[in-house]
Formats: C-alpha cells, sequence, structure tokens
C-alpha cells in the first residue's frame, strides 16, 4: 500500500480553540499571540498538546476531536500541578493558576506555539521575552444588573472587527470601539487610511487599540485572508461589525449593470462572505467556548426597511442584508452567535452628503431636486424637516445602538432603526 504523506496541520486552526478555551475557563477576552514559524524549545510550564489523534487525513484536522484533546490536555495540566493532589484541583476559590504558553505538537515535531495574556502589548511583550509564567486568572464576578450609563462596558478589552472601518461612519465606530477599551482591527479597502487611522488611534489611547488591515470585502480569498491574518495576531474574535458599503444612486430605466452589480457586489455579496467567515471562526471558539457569546452586526440603512426612489441598487442590498440577518440569526444561534443589524438613518453631517464637490447637498443643490433651493443649507434643511426630531442621524446615535445590542444577550435577528422617527417597525 503506498505510503500517506504527512503533512504539518495549519497551525492557525488551533488558535480559536485555544483562545476559546480561555474564554470558557475564566470569561475573560484574553488575546492569543502565535509565535513564529521555528519556535522549538518548549518553555518548561507550557501546556502541551498532542494533535496527532486528530489528524483527519494528511491535509487536515478535526478540530472538533482536536478541542476534547485541549479540554483533557488541560484538566490533566491543572491537576498535575495543584499542589495538593484532588483536594486542590477540586478547590472551589475563584482564583487560579493557569499556563500561559499552549504548545501544539504532532508527535516530536512543534506545529505552532501559543501565548496568552490579558491584552495585545503585554502577550506580545511574554511572547517576545519568552515568559512562561504562570497567568492568575480571576473570572469576574456574576452580573446581576446593569447601568446603561456605562453600557459602553460591554467592548472592553474585546476583540472586534470593523469593515469600512477607514472613513466616514466605520472611523467614528472604530474610535467609539477603542475609546471603550476594545481592541479594533481596522479593515479596508483604502489601507494607508486605516494605518492612519490606526497610528491616531494608538497615541490616543496611549495602547494598541487600532490594527489596520487591507480587505476588498467581495472577494473571498481576500476575506479569507484577512480572518487567517485575525486569527494569528490576535487568536479569535468577539465581535465583527459588517459596515463596508457602497452607494451609486441610479434610475432603473438608466443604471448600468456595472453600477448595480457593483452595489450589490458589497453591499449585500461582501456582507454574507464577512459572515460566512466570522461565523466559521466564532464556530471553532465555541467548541472550547460554549457558553462565550460572540457578535456579528450588520451596518445596514434607514433604506433596508423602505424603499429609496433611484436608488434602487443600494435599498435592495440592504433589504436582502436583512433577510440574511434573519436567516443567519436562525442558524448560528445553535453556536452562541447573535446575528442583527443597526439601520441608521441619514448622516447629513457625513461625506456622503456634505462633501463641498460630490456630496448629495451639492448634487441636489445643482440638479435642483428641492424646489426653491438657493443653498446647500436649504437642501439640508429640506431633508432634516423629513425627520421627526429634525435632524439627521450621527456617529454617538449608532453607537448605542451597537452596545444595546451587544449588551442584550436575548435577541438576534433584529434590525434595530436608528432613524430619528423617519423609519420605525410595524
Amino acid at each position: 500500500m503506498e505510503k500517506t504523506e504527512r503533512r504539518p496541520a495549519d497551525p492557525t486552526a488551533m488558535a480559536p480553540l485555544i483562545r476559546g478555551l480561555y474564554l470558557h475557563t475564566g470569561r475573560y477576552p484574553w488575546v492569543l499571540m502565535q509565535s513564529p514559524p521555528g519556535e522549538t524549545q518548549i518553555p518548561s510550564e507550557a501546556l502541551i498538546l498532542d494533535i496527532a489523534p486528530a489528524r483527519y487525513d494528511s491535509h487536515s484536522v478535526d478540530t472538533e476531536y482536536a478541542a476534547k484533546i485541549l479540554q483533557d490536555a488541560y484538566t490533566a495540566w491543572e491537576f498535575d500541578r495543584a499542589p495538593a493532589g484532588v483536594e486542590a484541583a477540586s478547590r472551589t476559590e475563584r482564583s487560579k493558576k493557569v499556563p500561559s504558553c499552549v504548545v501544539v505538537k504532532e508527535a516530536d515535531a512543534v506545529l505552532g506555539m501559543y501565548w496568552i495574556d490579558r491584552d495585545f502589548d503585554t502577550v506580545k511583550a511574554r511572547m517576545e521575552s519568552k515568559n512562561d509564567a504562570l497567568l492568575t486568572e480571576t473570572p469576574p464576578p456574576p452580573r446581576l444588573g446593569f447601568n446603561a450609563a456605562h453600557r459602553a462596558e460591554v467592548v472592553k478589552n474585546k476583540i472586534v472587527l470593523v469593515t469600512g472601518g477607514a472613513q466616514g461612519i466605520g472611523e467614528i465606530i472604530v474610535r467609539s470601539l477603542a475609546a471603550s477599551g476594545a481592541l479594533v482591527f481596522i479593515a479596508d479597502r483604502n489601507l494607508e487610511g486605516a494605518q492612519t487611522l490606526a497610528v491616531d488611534i494608538n497615541a490616543k489611547e496611549k495602547r494598541t487599540a487600532g490594527i489596520p488591515l487591507a480587505v476588498n470585502v467581495a472577494d473571498e480569498a481576500s476575506v479569507e485572508a484577512l480572518f487567517k491574518t485575525l486569527v494569528t495576531t490576535a487568536g479569535g474574535l468577539d465581535i465583527c461589525i459588517s459596515n463596508a458599503g457602497v452607494l451609486k444612486a441610479g434610475s432603473v430605466l438608466y443604471q448600468s449593470l456595472q453600477d448595480f452589480t457593483f452595489v450589490t457586489d458589497i453591499n449585500y455579496t461582501g456582507f454574507f462572505l464577512i459572515a460566512k467567515h466570522a461565523g466559521l471562526l466564532f464556530r471553532e471558539q465555541h467548541r472550547t467556548a460554549p457558553h462565550w457569546k460572540t457578535d456579528l452586526i450588520q451596518i445596514n440603512s434607514k433604506s433596508g426597511l423602505k424603499g429609496s426612489n433611484k436608488n434602487g441598487a443600494y435599498a435592495g442590498g440592504k433589504f436582502g442584508g436583512i433577510g440574511l440577518i434573519q436567516s443567519f440569526a436562525l442558524e448560528l444561534v445553535d453556536y452562541n452567535i447573535k446575528v442583527n443589524a443597526i439601520c441608521p438613518g441619514n448622516f447629513f453631517d457625513g461625506p456622503l452628503w456634505s462633501d463641498p464637490e460630490k456630496g448629495l447637498f451639492v448634487q441636489y443643490l445643482r440638479s435642483g431636486k428641492v424646489p426653491g433651493a438657493r443653498h446647500i443649507a436649504d437642501v439640508k434643511a429640506y431633508y432634516e424637516a423629513k425627520v421627526p426630531m429634525k435632524r439627521g442621524c450621527t456617529g454617538p446615535d449608532v453607537m448605542r445602538a451597537i452596545y444595546y445590542i451587544i449588551e442584550q444577550e436575548y435577541e438576534t435577528g433584529q434590525a434595530v432603526p436608528v432613524t430619528g422617527g423617519q423609519v420605525m417597525l410595524h
């Protein structure tokens, strides 16, 4: 019989399982970082995991079985290091010591070395110095109540991905999350803009709070590479905010197929691709963190709740996005993944409307769309008057909705309007 070639498993596949185990045992959003390939010196305090029994074939590993091997290895590590055997292993006090390094092997070959700590900068320093000192894990006390004034704390220390995060409402979301204590991956086609934003945020927060990544959400290879980089950088994810979107208005009678497809590819297909790969990552974490809730949030639009004249490509994609939200919510709830949408009204102060050269206010003034308007202020006043609250949507309005939907553990499949009363649920 021909001998099967044995290939090492992709070491990134183990990162979400390892992080999930720490999420489960500590109820804390740990950051996990993988050593560069070639590290073979095993730290004395490391948890060692042999995944050879979980091998499917020469190409892949059964991650469900690997999760069981990891859990059993962790239990054995904990028991072996208990100072008084079974009695100590069954102690009831909250704090305990846990390994800060996990080494994944296949027989005698080291496949990957993973370091764990409370935040990005600390775990990076631990990995670089090979500091395998044990961690003290103290799970937070159960939350008996919730003070809405501190709602933003629901993202503190969590790992968040924001697509389309380099400008517009995406930038507002990124800045707000970073200010609330999250580690934010800023994913955008405009990598230079994401890099500039990350430098600014990190300087203001005095820590690594933003990490820039390039992505084209309409290209599955690009999305897959994005999530692989995210896993190798931080070990996993807690919240995915699919914000990337484009708008090209046009009459159904005259809009080109090229423009219609461009809008649909980003707004509809792009959300599907982000949801697919975020869901796969969340599911892997769930294998070892069954009680840890994760969030997939689409930044939709009021145009996803009500048709938009001569803007069918945009509204159609957003309507379709809510259909995906509801369908994905039913499927992914089995993995403790909440799936919801936020539907903002018009951002009159954002570049889409207020850009002095290409903004909608300028376009509508030039085209005479608003009867009697002589200045941009007249056009703005006309559209503000359509909103019962007499103003456009703002970044803080959207952030309150995001924090709410993350904090609300008993809701999924919803499209939350943030429209000032312009569009109401029925």
